[in-house]
């Protein structure tokens, strides 16, 4: 009797309702297929590594607080996974809570501290004198007020009424109403998806020592190559004071010669250079490149050396 095939999973920061499930929404391949609510970051990369989930959905970076540490930080730490694709989606938010409950009654508030970062401006205007309890999730905020009374109100994505019987005393509380999260879909080490003209490259790199200059240098390789960082950023490496890793985000695709020959110099230069993947863009604005940095011109330039090596007249 042959064995049935475990149906494919996807993992995302849940419950139901939040905004790492409204990008794993925007997955063609994950329509129809079972989807794993999980706690945190770590859990879910630690689907896709035991093999439990066929991919994870993840918060990366934030156009209002930046990146998001601890998917960098582990990232760094975890090998052999590849982020596939990349996924935007609009933030905003709405304090909701315990039908019956006023505004005025609001003295303690249940939110992701990410949320409660992104909406204190209004919080600070209309509830100066709150206080605040973090949770895993923005759903998870919601649904501790029918659990617990220890919070009044909660930060929740908007539609969360639809999922909890709450009550909304607030809209739009979000500071800045341009904000979006950058998610990002992780799988196990895969065959690279061939270049579309507007592409992403993720990488993470270390410094080979802390003497001036070295980031300067670091950053030359992708300079005089033509090559635009989109992200950079520093995260403690953990081991000593003052020492950093790098996480960069790269425009074009590792099969683009400029990107290749970047990455070459970088792994010269670093002791360290983990590579995430290059995956579409989610924006899909086409890369732009001078001519002396497009493929022709690499392979001219090599063409050229090799002429000169074989004794070939110019």
């Amino acid at each position: 009797m042959s064995e049935t095939a475990e149906p494919e999973t996807y993992s995302y920061l849940g419950p139901a309702g939040t905004f790492t499930e409204a990008a794993l929404k925007q997955v063609p391949a994950a329509a129809g297929k079972a989807w794993r609510p999980v706690n945190n970051v770590g859990e879910a990369l630690d689907d896709v590594v035991a093999g439990r989930s066929v991919a994870a959905m993840i918060a990366i970076e934030n156009s209002v607080e930046g990146g998001v540490s601890a998917t960098q930080d582990a990232l760094a730490s975890i090998p052999n996974l590849r982020i596939v694709g990349e996924y935007l989606v609009p933030v905003n938010f709405v304090l909701v809570a315990r039908p019956g409950t006023a505004l005025a009654d609001v003295r303690v508030i249940n939110a992701h501290p990410v949320a409660y970062g992104q909406t204190h401006r209004w919080l600070d205007a209309h509830l100066p004198s709150h206080g605040h309890i973090p949770a895993t999730s923005n759903v998870a905020a919601a649904s501790a007020l029918l659990e617990s009374e220890l919070a009044d109100a909660a930060i929740a994505p908007p539609g969360i009424t639809e999922h909890h019987d709450l009550t909304v005393l607030a809209e739009n509380i979000g500071d800045n109403p341009n904000a979006v999260t950058r998610f990002v879909l992780v799988s196990r080490v895969a065959p690279l998806p061939a270049p579309t003209g507007s592409d992403k490259t993720s990488i993470i790199a270390e410094l080979p020592d802390d003497t001036a200059g070295r980031l300067l240098e670091m950053l030359e390789q992708f300079a005089t190559r033509g090559v635009n960082m989109s992200l950079l950023e520093s995260r403690p490496i953990g081991d000593a004071l003052g020492r950093y890793r790098f996480v960069i985000d790269l425009d074009g695709h590792i099969l683009d010669e400029r990107v290749a020959d970047a990455l070459l110099g970088l792994k010269r230069f670093s002791p360290n250079v983990i590579f995430l993947g290059s995956y579409p863009r989610a924006d899909k604005l086409p890369i732009t490149v001078i001519p002396r940095y497009d493929n022709d011109a690499f392979v001219d330039a090599r063409d050229w050396l090799r002429g000169l090596i074989a004794g070939e007249d110019e």
